[in-house]
């Protein structure tokens, strides 16, 4: 695939994908040209590369996972890092269902001030 196929199909800009081979994420072949071949495995690849992003993994962390996905072998300092990652995820998550909680209380307040609404902390 070239690479304004993959960036239509992954949702994301020619840019990122540029981005993601200068950070050896995402291998491209060239053509004679000097045009980018991906493989039809690219878009899952770049949507892998996003997820990690946004759950605010770093290139150099996300540049490590990536060959586990495809071997499924880490070794031992790695699954170490990814155990205290998925912590941080995990608390990020509680984080924000604590924040999604009151804020409901803010909507229910609003609409219904005469409701009987736990008091926000």
């Amino acid at each position: 695939m070239r690479i304004g196929e993959v960036a239509d199909k992954a949702g994301v800009s020619v840019r990122a994908l540029r981005y993601y081979e200068e950070q050896d994420l995402l291998p491209a072949d060239r053509s004679p040209g000097g045009q980018r071949h991906y493989p039809a495995t690219a878009v899952g690849r770049v949507r892998l590369i996003q997820q990690l992003y946004a759950a605010g993994l770093p290139s150099r962390v996300v540049r490590d996972v990536l060959p586990c996905v495809d071997s499924g072998e880490a070794h031992p300092a790695l699954l170490d890092q990814l155990e205290s990652e998925r912590a941080r995820i995990d608390q990020r998550i509680t984080d924000l269902l604590d924040v999604r909680d009151r804020l409901d209380d803010v909507i229910a307040i609003t609409r219904d001030p005469d409701a009987d609404c736990s008091p926000m902390q």
